[in-house]
């Protein structure tokens, strides 16, 4: 099995006195390949790296080997018991490492799926873009609305392929969705409702487990990296479903989910940044180790129309998808418009007209072609060079009302956004506080801002 620095003794400080490195900084490294504004050939092989081996990165990785052409030879993660079996697993090709910095320079890499916990998301990708890697990011694309401006700007200056990971915008449902709203059919549309849905009142994950040891083969301290430093809690560590109980780790659930639901409305109406968003909600009932808020309600207002989103952790109505009495995540959108109403999920999609205002419409023919699939699309980007369709300049517009949102929770008031210039605007105190503070030794890239 090949590891690099997975020694306990090698530590991030280790990192950085070796290579004299202050920050994350990575030096720039021609690809494989020697592209970045070329196709590669059809027969080129793409060598891939992966850094986050839990349960989202080793599904990711599954997806992209699919194609012959896909060569695993770096593996990441800052816990040997996840890191070790993808070696193991890939052992032929694969060299393990515990800093991904290192991973980076790996040579002949081509490209990386970034699956780590989200709070990590901004840092790893602007890395890999200066390094030249084609990049999946996993989503959240990132937590703050300057990570996502500064991870926006580093994937256009580096001409680097990215792709957020939301891959129910690869479905069909949705490519059905978006054809039947941009027919008109539904007439003007002026309100949009997204949700999503669940109960684990009252005891959420469980508390009492912040005092357990920390795994053996774990690096605490580079997990939390960039974020404040806690108490290691095995529920954190488990997968994705726990960090979104976790304020620093995730953001809550609404950067976990808004990503795939308000995908939808953002590009059936082709969106643009919103003007002001405005929340509320807190940590009423959930009593457990982390402390993310349990429901949020937001109002996201753009020029000729108000999106809606709600997030409940303590209570699974589902309104029209509440189509069992079980207890179970649900989630939805409503698009309102003067001559009906369209509602869906990730699976189906249903037309309430209003009156006889639909008579004699037709469903409008099918003129989005599917998707080979997410990761498969990325793949596709790496050889031919164009944008995939989930890329930072178009997620973006989905990652900035989330962002908005969060702050507007933590603030208590609403924020105004100016679309034009790309700013927090008549508020210094959120403007501030919309750019991150990382954790020492890791420093914000403002130099992408």
């Amino acid at each position: 099995m090949k590891t690099k620095n997975s020694d306990p003794g090698y530590s991030r400080r280790n990192f950085i006195k070796t290579t004299g490195a202050a920050a994350i900084a990575v030096p720039m490294i021609v690809q494989s390949s020697a592209l970045f504004g070329k196709g590669m050939a059809p027969g080129d092989k793409i060598n891939l790296g992966i850094i986050g081996c839990g349960g989202l990165g080793k599904e990711n990785l599954k997806n992209c080997l699919v194609s012959p052409n896909v060569v695993l030879v770096a593996a990441c993660d800052v816990w040997k018991d996840r890191l070790d079996p993808i070696v193991e697993k890939y052992k032929s090709t694969c060299t393990g490492y515990t800093d991904f910095r290192q991973l980076l320079l790996h040579k002949g890499l081509d490209a990386v799926i970034i699956a780590t916990p989200a709070h990590w998301h901004a840092a790893i990708a602007i890395a890999a873009a200066e390094a030249g890697k084609d990049i999946y990011l996993q989503k959240p694309m990132t937590m703050h609305i300057g990570e996502s401006f500064a991870v926006r700007n580093a994937i256009r200056k580096h001409k680097v392929m990215c792709q957020i990971g939301t891959q129910i915008h690869a479905d069909e449902n949705y490519r059905r969705v978006v054809e039947i709203i941009r027919s008109g059919n539904l007439g003007e549309i002026g309100t949009v409702r997204t949700f999503f849905v669940m109960n684990e009142a009252p005891k959420g994950i469980g508390s009492g487990n912040n005092t357990t040891k920390i795994p053996k083969g774990m690096d605490w301290d580079m997990w939390v990296g960039p974020a404040r430093m806690q108490q290691f809690n095995p529920n954190l560590v488990k997968d994705a479903f726990y960090h979104g109980f976790w304020m620093d780790f995730s953001g809550g659930w609404t950067p976990g989910m808004a990503p795939h639901i308000i995908d939808l409305p953002v590009w059936a109406l082709d969106l643009g940044f919103p003007e002001e968003v405005s929340a509320s909600g807190g940590r009423y009932i959930i009593n457990d180790d982390g402390d993310a808020y349990d429901n949020h309600e937001v109002l996201i207002r753009y020029p000729k129309l108000t999106m809606s989103w709600m997030s409940s952790l303590t209570n699974s109505y589902g309104f029209d998808f509440a189509r069992e009495k079980k207890s179970q995540r649900r989630l939805g959108i409503y698009f309102h418009g003067v001559n009906g109403t369209l509602q869906t999920d990730y699976s189906d999609h249903l037309i309430y007209p209003e009156g006889d205002r639909m008579d004699g419409m037709q469903t409008p023919p099918v003129s989005i072609p599917p998707s080979p699939g997410h990761e498969i699309e990325w793949l596709e980007s790496i050889k031919s060079r164009k944008l995939p369709s989930c890329n930072p300049d178009y997620h973006i517009r989905v990652d900035v009302p989330i962002q908005l949102s969060t702050l507007s929770l933590k603030l208590g008031r609403s924020i105004k956004f100016d679309p034009i210039s790309e700013k927090i605007t008549g508020d210094k105190e959120a403007e501030a506080a919309a750019i991150p503070e990382y954790r020492a030794p890791w420093k914000f890239p403002t130099e992408y801002l």
